[in-house]
């Protein structure tokens, strides 16, 4: 690749938009050029095995959508919306998750390249949005290390409830996830295995656990059935409007979106982690499709099941709204169950699995986060320091990214329970910004993709609900990003801080974008100048021999992961 050769302002980052030179060059030697381009930006897989490839891919799949959102965000969303609203709430948030899934799953089956949506978005929208998408994800998701952190922290207070304590568990996790994460991904994709593993087992086994108490099988014998859901109620109040019941009712269903949302961020990296997977056209249609039956079994289920055991009146569960007065003392609603149930030792090891479930993810989390600033980087978009490596880890870009975990610390000062909603909040409202790039940069493609007379039929991945599964993906995330902190309306100096960390991301993604547009003059690119062709792998390169699995092991291994 020539370096030197000028190009238009908005191909400036050659990697993201596969520059190459924009002379006369045989058809030949430019696939060339662009293959090498894509060889230098995935050069970190390269010194791994096939099975670890395949390690990484299945760690980042399942250990970073399984932390704290669902196995101790989910007593928020009782508490706010009530076991039926809380239902209807992950209901609701799980189809634009599965629509911006199978978004980006079908783009990735036509491109499986490195640089996932943002270079999508700079390849068929504009350059702009793509440098923009790229920041967002990066801060987005190295934002939710300390929100899994600060989530332990709550977790760890079921055994050690003194606050003159919590620094030093903070600073142990801190600490843990970083050296994990320095030593480089060679191992960091088998021990993450590992923990999936465990993640699967335990909430498996909470599910289990959960129908075996509601149907009086616990030691206290009690069957619960559906008590809870008549007396507290199937919805709980808001608090916010007291004249009108079911305004009121509504109000508290739509306090939880962000919480529910929280549960499911992530869920994309299912189809970008089948990108560093040998057959990753092939890996991105079994991803997609495992996914939608993880949120139907772990999500909604185990949604049903704490609503079914734990009253949402519960005050050992989280709240809905930031309460300088609330204790630093949270419990998963799991473990109130067990606890209720009469069976204090397994409590214990309940919660245990939760801890380590929840720093799992945030572990995954940074790993993640270091190599979207990595690919920033080799894309001019980030300092180059960022993408110097040593020992096959980018020790600068795991450096920055863990410092985000001190940010855990602000619980010392302003109490966990309030700091952990301020960064689920924060964390949440830029994976909904991220949700809808990827579906407003898949009906770019879709556009495209007719204009151009190319038969989506023939790729390995589809889906036959598109474009309709798009835009019902881009009209959500853009209807919850706005209703994100709509309780400041009534009481502004009580949840100023609710109303700052739901809204902040939206300015700072438009900063990004109006930067890279203005200084790089880009513009959105028309129909006809959408870029089908270059770099794109052919699927005799990327494709190999299924091999069906063998054994027991093997074939339980293939429907869970």
């Amino acid at each position: 690749m020539n370096s030197n050769v000028e190009g238009p302002a908005e191909d400036t980052p050659r990697v993201e938009t596969f520059t190459i030179d924009n002379g006369e060059v045989a058809p030949e030697r430019q696939l060339l050029k662009q293959r090498h381009v894509q060889m230098q930006d995935c050069r970190m897989l390269l010194s791994l095995k096939s099975a670890q490839i395949s390690s990484l891919g299945v760690a980042l799949q399942i250990a970073g959508t399984l932390g704290t959102g669902l196995f101790l965000g989910s007593g928020e969303a009782l508490t706010g919306a009530g076991p039926l609203g809380a239902l209807i709430a992950y209901v609701l948030v799980s189809t634009v998750a599965f629509a911006s899934l199978c978004s980006i799953g079908e783009m990735t089956s036509f491109a499986p390249i490195p640089g996932t949506f943002p270079h999508y978005a700079s390849r068929w929208v504009d350059p702009a949005l793509g440098f923009a998408a790229g920041w967002n994800y990066f801060y987005t998701i190295a934002l939710t290390l300390p929100v899994e952190i600060s989530g332990a922290q709550l977790l760890i207070g079921y055994w050690d409830p003194h606050p003159n304590h919590q620094w030093i568990y903070i600073a142990i996790m801190c600490t843990a996830a970083c050296a994990i994460n320095v030593l480089g991904a060679r191992w960091f994709g088998e021990a993450e295995f590992v923990f999936s593993f465990m993640k699967l087992t335990l909430i498996t086994g909470l599910i289990l656990i959960g129908l075996v108490i509601d149907l009086g099988g616990a030691p206290n014998h009690d069957r619960i059935g559906f008590r809870y859901w008549k007396n507290p109620g199937p919805f709980s109040r808001a608090n916010l409007v007291q004249s009108n019941l079911d305004l009121d009712r509504f109000l508290g269903f739509l306090s939880v979106i962000l919480q529910a949302a929280f549960s499911f961020q992530g869920m994309e990296i299912a189809a970008i982690a089948a990108v560093v997977t040998e057959s990753p056209r092939r890996n991105v249609t079994m991803a997609i499709r495992k996914s939608f039956y993880r949120i139907l079994f772990f999500y909604i289920i185990g949604i049903l099941i704490a609503g079914m055991t734990v009253p949402s009146n519960d005050p050992r569960l989280l709240t809905p709204f930031s309460d300088s007065t609330r204790a630093n003392v949270t419990q998963s609603p799991f473990v109130i169950a067990v606890g209720s149930a009469g069976s204090k030792a397994l409590t214990s090891v309940v919660n245990a699995g939760l801890v380590t479930s929840a720093f799992s993810a945030g572990n995954s989390f940074l790993f993640s986060a270091s190599r979207v600033l990595e690919a920033l980087a080799y894309r001019d978009q980030a300092p180059v320091i960022f993408r110097h490596r040593y020992n096959d880890t980018p020790v600068a870009a795991v450096l920055l990214t863990s410092a985000f975990g001190l940010i855990s610390f602000l619980s010392l000062s302003h109490g966990t329970v309030n700091v952990f909603r301020w960064l689920v909040n924060l964390s949440t409202v830029g994976d909904f910004v991220s949700w809808a790039t990827i579906n407003l940069t898949y009906l770019y493609f879709y556009q495209g993709l007719k204009h151009n007379n190319i038969d989506r039929k023939k790729f390995i991945y589809w889906s036959r609900f598109q474009p309709w599964l798009s835009i019902w993906g881009l009209v959500m995330c853009i209807l919850f990003t706005l209703l994100g902190g709509f309780q400041v309306f009534w009481h502004f100096e009580r949840y100023v801080g609710d109303f700052i960390t739901c809204y902040i991301i939206i300015p700072i993604f438009f900063c990004f974008y109006a930067y890279w547009k203005i200084t790089k003059k880009t513009r959105f690119r028309r129909v006809e100048d959408r870029d089908y062709k270059t770099g794109i792998p052919s699927i005799e390169e990327t494709e190999k021999e299924y091999k069906k699995p063998s054994g027991f092991f093997e074939r339980a291994v293939h429907v869970l992961f």
